[in-house]
This record gives C-alpha cells, sequence and structure tokens, in this order.
C-alpha cells in the first residue's frame, strides 16, 4: 500500500498565497501588448519559487530565534526591521529577475543595470514591504492565535483536573466509612473528654468548609495546604488513634509560595490509605518540605510496600501528576519509592 503524502498547513499556504499573487501579476502582464506566453510561464514559475525561498528562510530564522514564541510587546519592535530588510531583498531580487528576463527575450535591450534599477526602485520597494508585512503578520499572528488557545485548553484542562482532585478528596472526606467513625468518635468523646469532642467537631467542620467552599482557588499558599493536612491528620488520628503517629517539618519555605491545591493532602491521604490503614500497627507518617537552590521538595514517608498499581496509579495521584506537568510546564517532579520498607513521595518544584 502507497503511503499518502500530506502537506502540512503552512506550505498550503505559502503554495497558494504566492500562486495567487503571481497569478494576479501574470493577468496584468496578459492584459498588456506583446504578451509572452513562455516568458509568462517562466515569471510564474521564478516568482512562486524564489519568494516562497526567502519567506522560508526567515521562517527558518525566526524559528531559531524563538520568535514565535514571543509576545506581541516584544515582536512587533523586530518585525519592524524585518520588514525593511525582507522588503530590500524583495526589491533586488524582482529587479535583477525582471532585468535578465528582458535581457533573454526582449531583442534589441541594452538599458543598463543601474538606470533600470534606479526607475523601478521605490515601486518596487514599496510593493515588497507591502507583501513581506503582509506574510509576517499572517504568519505571526498564526502562532500568536494558535499558542493562546493552546494555553487556554491547557489551563481549562488543569481546572478541570482540580475540580476532579478536590471531588476526590471531598469524595474520600464524605466516605461513610470516615465520617460514621469521625462522628462516632465525636459522640464517644461528648461525656468522657467535651474539649476533644468540640476540637474534632471543629477539625470536621474546617475540612468541609475547605472543600465546599474553598475550592474554586487552583493555587493555595503553602502554609494554607499545611493547616488543611494538621486538620486532616488530626481528624484521622481520632479514628486510628494510636495507630497513626505524624510529624510535619518545614524548613526554609518561601513566604508566600503557591502550590497546586490539595498537593500535599494527596500524598498524605494516600499514606494513611495504602500504609498506615492497611498496617495492624500503624506507624509514623513523616512530612518534610526543604527549599534549596530555589527546589522546593515535598516528601510525604510513611511505613508499608510500595503497590504500582495502587500508590503509583490511583486516581488522586495521577491528577496529582498531571497537575504538576499542566502548572509548571513539566519543570516538576513527583516520584515515589520504597527503601527498607518505607515508602515516600516526594515533589520538587521550582521556586518562583
Amino acid at each position: 500500500m502507497k503511503q499518502q503524502v500530506t502537506i502540512s498547513l503552512y506550505w498550503k499556504c505559502q503554495l497558494i498565497g504566492w500562486s495567487v499573487a503571481a497569478l494576479y501579476w501574470g493577468y496584468t502582464g496578459f492584459n498588456q501588448p506583446g504578451f509572452n506566453w513562455l516568458l509568462g510561464i517562466l515569471q510564474f514559475i521564478t516568482d512562486v519559487a524564489v519568494y516562497i525561498l526567502i519567506t522560508h528562510l526567515y521562517r527558518c530564522l525566526a524559528l531559531k530565534l524563538g520568535w514565535q514564541n514571543l509576545g506581541l510587546n516584544k515582536l512587533l519592535p523586530r518585525l519592524v526591521p524585518a520588514v525593511v530588510v525582507l522588503g530590500l531583498v524583495y526589491l533586488f531580487v524582482t529587479v535583477s529577475k525582471v532585468y535578465l528576463f528582458r535581457v533573454w527575450f526582449k531583442p534589441g535591450f541594452s538599458e543598463p543595470f543601474g538606470d533600470f534599477f534606479d526607475f523601478y526602485r521605490d515601486s518596487i520597494f514599496v510593493a515588497g514591504v507591502r507583501l513581506m508585512s503582509i506574510w509576517l503578520l499572517a504568519y505571526h499572528l498564526y502562532h500568536y492565535s494558535k499558542r493562546e488557545i493552546n494555553i487556554a485548553k491547557e489551563n481549562a484542562r488543569l481546572a478541570v483536573i482540580t475540580r476532579d482532585a478536590q471531588l476526590n478528596n471531598l469524595s474520600a472526606q464524605l466516605n461513610p466509612h470516615f465520617l460514621f467513625n469521625s462522628l462516632n468518635n465525636i459522640k464517644a468523646l461528648v461525656i468522657d473528654d467535651p474539649k476533644s469532642a468540640r476540637r474534632a467537631i471543629d477539625l470536621l467542620a474546617d475540612l468541609l468548609r475547605n472543600s465546599l467552599y474553598r475550592g474554586d482557588n487552583q493555587m493555595i499558599s503553602v502554609k494554607e495546604e499545611l493547616e488543611v493536612v494538621e486538620d486532616y491528620l488530626e481528624l484521622e488520628k481520632l479514628r486510628l488513634e494510636e495507630r497513626l503517629q505524624y510529624h510535619i517539618e518545614a524548613n526554609n519555605q518561601p513566604e508566600n509560595m503557591m502550590l497546586p491545591r490539595l498537593c500535599i493532602q494527596t500524598l498524605v491521604e494516600n499514606a494513611i490509605k495504602h500504609g498506615i490503614g492497611q498496617l495492624k500497627q500503624g506507624g509514623l507518617i513523616n512530612t518534610r518540605l526543604n527549599n534549596e537552590h530555589n527546589i522546593l521538595t515535598i516528601s510525604v514517608s510513611n511505613p508499608g510496600r510500595l503497590n504500582p498499581v495502587e500508590d503509583g496509579n490511583g486516581l488522586g495521584i495521577k491528577n496529582l501528576n498531571e497537575r504538576l506537568q499542566l502548572q509548571y510546564k513539566g519543570a516538576a517532579h513527583f516520584t515515589i519509592s520504597e527503601v527498607d520498607g518505607i515508602v515516600t513521595a516526594t515533589i520538587k518544584i521550582p521556586v518562583a
């Protein structure tokens, strides 16, 4: 079976655009007396080939310099001199091509090139600047609009994933087993330890309030995220009692740094569900934040065994990993590993 050859949108636009322009120029020549069909065909072929070559060389240079990724405020000052240079190139190439065709196809033509160039210089330069301005604007506006569309799609995708993470977290908090155990523990504490019962009610209310009323923000400060984590751990300790021990350590954390919402809480929840909750004797969840060399490292460790199917591919972890990739454009990293019976999930985020 023969492989189908496809032409990219760029080359389609190049061929169609310059072909239409060359046909227009040929049509104006066709209305002139003494039109030469051979010369007209050669003019058409060379016009399309030469002007595609000029603009394609500019495209290669622009891609090498990364101009397609610039904003309009940085791009426009570069386009003005580029239009002038391309207009000059258009002038010299066009005048030289027309002059050679006159020499080859017009018997008795002997006008010096300098005089011929001076006669056509201004009109062809203006035409070249106009054509190249149209080409450059069309090319860069296409890339600009495409980039804005991609950014909008990524932001929409990130918002959906964040919402999924929030809903999954809310679902975990409203899980009947979790909720009923929390309420039963609170009920038991009402008589024996009213102070702890009031604290448990406050913790449960804060967790539900955080999920229900603060879920629109995709980013959250380190301080606020740690407050959510502490409330969640303290409430879970009411259920697991002495089986759950936890320690939170934050070193050199940047002031006002924002994190993807629920990123640490997701790791802690995963550690309880797949680690502490599966061990009869329970264990310690150790949460550390450390900022070194402008990289914030977040690690959550717990005793247990790493199950790649459950611990690394769960919906919450998948969503978290994808949110990190989208939010930080591939600059953030997530890993999960096991060493000597200790499972550690680690997030590394660049500090802006």
